[in-house]
């Protein structure tokens, strides 16, 4: 029987909805990126301010895409 036509295991569920809950969170880490670097381009001082918490954002998205891949391949 061809894989698509059987029934999803609770552990292929559990991963799938965890690989989802990853993808979630990523989204949420470009979206709050977004939010600073707007705020950046209003101000000399934000942009300071939010330096490095742009760059830890956009290094936690990198992993947690990696993640995901490798996740994907599971």
């Amino acid at each position: 029987m061809p894989r698509s036509l059987k029934m999803s295991k609770p552990s292929e569920k559990n991963h799938n909805r965890h690989l989802d809950m990853l993808q979630d969170y990523k989204n949420y880490i470009v979206r709050q990126i977004q939010e600073l670097e707007k705020l950046d381009n209003q101000s000399e001082f934000a942009k300071k301010w939010n330096e490095n918490t742009v760059k830890e954002r956009k290094e936690e998205a990198v992993i947690i895409d990696k993640i995901i891949k490798n996740l994907i391949r599971f």
